[in-house]
This record gives C-alpha cells, sequence and structure tokens, in this order.
C-alpha cells in the first residue's frame, strides 16, 4: 500500500476512502469492461464537497498520482477505469440539490446526483431538465456531462450539455474555476465550459453544475408505426424530422432487434421494422400526429397507432428503454462486441443502415440495430461466438468499418458513448493529425503532469505523459 495514498486519505474522514479489494474491483470496470480487462486503483476515495476534491487533487498532483473520476460506471466505453491505477475518486455522494430558482428556470446540483432526481425534485415546480438519456435513472449528471451523452429526446431538447449554464471545477492543481455563467448567454472570454463537455474527466473534475429547465408539456402522446422494410422506415425518419415535424423522440427498432426484445423481455413486439414515436406539446398535439402520419404514409407504413393511455405509453416505451440489455441474454453461443454508437447527418441515416444490415449479411454476423433515428443516432451490437477466435476477429474488423463509414458520411464515431479506451483508434481519422494535436496541447496545459484520467481519448502511442512510475 504505498505510502504516499495513506498521507492523502489521512486528511480525510475513515468513511471517505476504501483499500478494501471488493471496492477497488467494482471501480475497475463500467458497462462495457470485463472484470479481467479492467484495472484496479489502489484506493477509492469519496469526496464530499469541492474542497475534499480540491485537496486530493493537489495532493496527487505533487506526488504524480493518477486520479480517475468514477461516478455510477453505466458508460461503455472504459471511460471511468482507471488503467493506470492510483485513485479513483468516486464522486456519487455529491449528489445534492443545491438550489432551484423556478424564475430563471434554473438548478443548481452536485455531480453525483442522478438524472431522474433531479427531475423528481423540480416535478412540484412544474419544470424538468428534459434531454436526459433512458439511462437517466441510473448515470449521474456529472457523468453525462463528462461523456457527452443524450438520449431518446434529443432530437427535441438537444443534448444533456445543452441545458448547461455553468460549471465549477477543480483543476489537477487544486485550483477550483468557474466555466460559463448562470446568464442564458454571453460572448465573454474563452468558452471553458465546452472543453469541458464531452472531456471525460481529463482536464478537470466539475463539482457544482448549473442546469437550465423546462416547463413540463401539458400534452404527451406516444405511437408506434411498422414497416415491412428497414429501408422504408429509415427514410420514413429522415422524411420526418426533414419536413419539420415536432416530434420529442423518434426511435429506429430492425426487426431483430424486436425478435431479440420479444424473447428476452416477453413483448409481443411485431416481427417487422418499427418506428416508436413520442410528441410534447401545450396544445393542439392531434395536429402534429395527422403531420407525422402523413409523411410516414408516403413511405409505405403498415400501422400506425397512438397510445391512449399513460399505462399504454409507458408499457410502449419500456421494450425500448430495456432493449440494450436484451441483447446478450437472446443467444446463450453468442456475445456482443463493444455496443456501437455512431451517428450521421441526417439524410445519411438510410445509407448507415443499409451499410449495416448488409455488411452483417455479408460476413454472416448477427448485428442487431436501433437507436435515436431522429438526430442520426444508431446503435448496434455485432455478435460473435467469444469462443471462436476467427469469428471474434471478424465482427471487430466489421464494427471498425461500420465506425469508418460512418466517418466518411460526414458523421462521428461516438454520439454519446464518448471515447474512453474503445473509440481511440478512431480519433484520427474522424479529426486529423493537426486538430488531435491541438486537443492533446489542451489537455497537457489543464493537466501538464498527466494525472487525470490517463490512457482516455488520446491513441496509446501518442501520449507524451508517464505515469507508470506509480504502477
Amino acid at each position: 500500500m504505498p505510502s504516499e495514498l495513506e498521507e492523502i486519505c489521512s486528511q480525510l474522514s475513515p468513511d471517505q476512502y476504501s483499500f478494501i479489494e471488493a471496492d477497488r474491483d467494482e471501480r475497475a470496470v463500467d458497462w462495457g469492461t470485463e472484470l479481467e480487462e479492467g484495472v484496479q486503483p489502489d484506493v477509492v476515495i469519496w469526496p464530499e464537497d469541492t474542497d475534499d476534491v480540491s485537496s486530493v487533487l493537489s495532493e496527487a498532483n505533487d506526488r504524480r498520482i493518477p486520479v480517475t473520476p468514477y461516478a455510477a460506471g453505466t458508460s461503455l466505453e472504459g471511460n471511468p477505469v482507471p488503467v493506470a491505477g492510483g485513485i479513483s475518486l468516486d464522486l456519487t455522494r455529491m449528489n445534492d440539490v443545491y438550489e432551484i430558482r423556478p424564475d430563471d428556470l434554473q438548478i443548481d446540483v452536485g455531480p453525483g446526483i442522478y438524472g431522474d432526481e433531479i427531475n423528481e425534485a423540480l416535478k412540484s415546480h412544474g419544470l424538468m431538465l428534459p434531454s436526459l438519456p433512458s439511462s437517466g435513472a441510473i448515470s449521474t449528471i456529472g457523468g453525462m456531462i463528462a461523456n457527452d451523452a443524450s438520449g431518446m429526446k434529443t432530437v427535441k431538447y438537444g443534448e444533456v450539455s445543452d441545458w448547461l449554464l455553468e460549471a465549477e471545477a477543480v483543476l489537477p492543481t487544486g485550483e477550483v474555476v468557474t466555466a460559463g455563467t448562470k446568464a442564458v448567454k454571453t460572448s465573454s472570454g474563452y468558452n471553458l465550459l465546452d472543453l469541458l463537455i464531452g472531456s471525460e474527466g481529463t482536464l478537470a473534475i466539475i463539482t457544482r453544475l448549473t442546469l437550465r429547465l423546462e416547463g413540463r408539456p401539458e400534452q404527451v402522446w406516444a405511437g408506434r408505426a411498422t414497416f415491412t422494410n428497414l429501408e422504408d422506415a429509415s427514410a420514413a425518419v429522415f422524411d420526418t424530422v426533414r419536413s419539420g415535424v415536432d416530434v420529442a423522440k423518434i426511435e429506429l427498432i430492425d426487426s431483430i432487434s424486436a425478435e431479440i426484445a420479444n424473447a428476452s423481455l416477453d413483448t409481443d413486439l411485431p416481427d417487422s421494422p418499427m418506428v416508436f414515436l413520442e410528441f410534447h406539446a401545450n396544445h393542439s398535439i392531434e395536429s402534429e400526429v395527422e403531420f407525422c402520419q402523413t409523411v410516414f404514409e408516403s413511405h409505405n407504413v403498415s400501422t400506425f397507432e397512438i397510445a391512449e393511455s399513460d399505462e399504454e405509453m409507458a408499457e410502449l416505451w419500456e421494450a425500448r428503454r430495456e432493449l440494450a440489455e436484451a441483447v446478450e441474454p437472446f443467444d446463450p453461443n453468442l456475445s456482443s462486441l463493444t455496443p456501437g454508437d455512431v451517428t450521421v447527418p441526417i439524410s445519411a441515416l438510410p445509407d448507415i443502415v443499409r451499410f449495416i444490415k448488409n455488411i452483417g449479411d455479408e460476413h454472416g454476423l448477427l448485428i442487431p440495430c436501433f437507436g435515436h433515428a431522429g438526430d442520426g443516432n444508431i446503435h448496434y451490437f455485432v455478435m460473435v461466438d467469444p469462443d471462436d477466435p476467427e469469428t471474434v476477429e471478424t465482427g471487430q474488423a466489421v464494427s471498425k468499418e461500420i465506425v469508418e463509414y460512418a466517418i466518411q458520411l460526414g458523421g462521428t464515431a461516438t454520439g454519446e458513448h464518448g471515447v474512453g479506451v474503445g473509440k481511440q483508434a478512431h480519433l484520427v481519422t474522424e479529426h486529423g493529425e493537426v486538430a488531435v494535436d491541438l486537443m492533446q496541447s489542451i489537455k497537457k496545459s489543464f493537466d501538464p503532469n498527466g494525472i487525470l484520467n490517463p490512457g482516455k481519448i488520446f491513441p496509446t502511442h501518442r501520449s507524451d505523459t508517464d505515469t507508470s512510475s506509480h504502477q
């Protein structure tokens, strides 16, 4: 047990740190990392306020000890996995609602609060944070901002980060800065807030967030449409967005995903491609639904149904929310590679869906795909036999081809999961050498000793900071 870690922990209460192996094992992985692939931190520390975070980072920076922020562990690209050991800084105790300002449509919260807890606190005010992903019940707001997360309602409300106004953050040196402003707009200085968004805890650790809010819609309708083929379904989604239909959610599910949901979740979805829909309005919602149906009818829609009760809507969306977890148990002989989350311009949605299906058929691989199609975001699972090295290798090659094709279409390697360790190989392809060099220079300006979440985002062969002395 390194003595320098004991010195850091001695400044905290005994219940704020742990060298216990079970606690360290838990923070050695996220949802996309198997335990045998993970790296165990040397210690887990639970800060309870900004001062705790500042103290830990200052001491760690002086000693060149790696610090990896951790929250709920629901990320999929190894973002919070401490690849260099050191300290796992678990922020889940910083979960307070500090202040709600209904007149300003704002709330101040800690980074460790779950997304749904924010909306629960706002319910009595008739307000909401509308952009939360479906994982809002199990994901923290700090993790969402760090990974630039988004979800089903992005097509109407944008990403979670679009609702962030101001953030208090601690630099690797322990210094505290405030990025952004509580004003709804500013043209003052560099936009440090946007640098923190999606930085995956490599630049600073956010300890307090100010979020802007929206009134809850008076009318919410949900529905489902089915199609005879995936081409028509994806084209209908594109046309709906292009035509300006005011839709809050529009989710595409292929027939394989429907089969998986029925087998694993005991649902009774039609065995065909389908589109799930949700509309939010304060008046005249019927006309928007009719507009959408008209667009769908021009793409050979087979059925178009609207739920008539809250219970029916909840049942309708349950299958979509649980679909990602249903993939793994579908076939005991198959396992999925890391879930893909490419995003393309909406006009290219039919192209990327077609490419995924064609390349799966070409290599004899099962690749269910579904996702937040309204913003061009497609999730897919390349299913392989984990005991067959040749099939695994083929699956990895196919995954790479899908990402590269998405980038060729003007898209991105990751729409909402972040780079972490899983998407590093695509960073230069997407952004170019000069841009990645610039990103690394920004990292070095914030974190000259390379202690914050080392080994993430940038390809390892480009790393210019050595933290191996602590291992």
